[in-house]
């Protein structure tokens, strides 16, 4: 929603009534042409003799105003919803580091700002539970106090890495045991631009085959 401010609400420019004063520091009272003071047919007051007439104040100007008011009622609640929908996006922004307020991807491969972390290395040696230190194939992309994933084709958990070395992570102490060959990822989430779907990443052995050539 854009703000608008519409052009339709004219100024009036009240001008005020100006009397005359006359020598003796007194207005002077209007008279007619023959020469007899006139009176307010309405109230029965004196009338006097005035410079400037100033701006009546009547039901077409009053409704003016009115209108005015109005307007000006009606784009304050609008900047207010505007003003509300800056504090949530900023609010997002301040939750969410480095994500510019965006909070949704499509999964269609155009992320609009969300980009998904994909650092990912395997444990080149089996840990058991309680296991600090993590030796791994590689450290790139990994930075500490960042939450990673560790998962096998058995167990997985949340840990939070301490440190990260040339060759190691260090986490807070595992919860289960890992094979050789486990991941460590930012993310273990595969996203299906096809379907516009997010999914679990998996863990998988591979049987290899060694033949001699002759």
């Amino acid at each position: 929603m854009s703000l608008t401010v519409s052009n339709s609400y004219k100024l009036i420019y009240w001008k005020d009534r100006i009397w005359k004063i006359g020598p003796d520091g007194k207005f002077i009272p209007l008279r007619d042409e023959n020469g007899d003071i006139k009176k307010n047919p309405l109230t029965g007051q004196i009338e006097y003799e005035f410079l400037e007439d100033g701006t009546r104040v009547n039901a077409k100007r009053l409704n003016h105003m009115d209108e005015g008011i109005y307007m000006a009622h009606d784009l304050i609640v609008e900047m207010q919803a505007t003003i509300r929908r800056m504090q949530i996006q900023m609010e997002l922004d301040g939750r969410v580091p480095g994500n510019s307020g965006t909070f949704a991807d499509t999964l269609d491969g155009s992320t609009n700002k969300i980009v998904l972390d994909k650092a990912m290395t395997d444990i080149i040696e089996a840990v058991a539970i309680g296991t600090t230190e993590l030796r791994v194939a590689s450290v790139e992309g990994f930075t500490a106090f960042t939450q990673v994933t560790i998962f096998d084709d058995v167990a997985n958990e949340d840990v939070v890495i301490t440190e990260v070395g040339t060759d190691f992570i260090k986490v807070h102490a595992l919860k289960n045991a890992y094979k050789k060959g486990a991941k460590v990822a930012r993310s273990n989430v595969q996203i299906d631009t096809v379907n516009a779907e997010m999914g679990v990443g998996d863990w998988q052995t591979y049987n290899v085959e060694l033949v001699e050539v002759v």
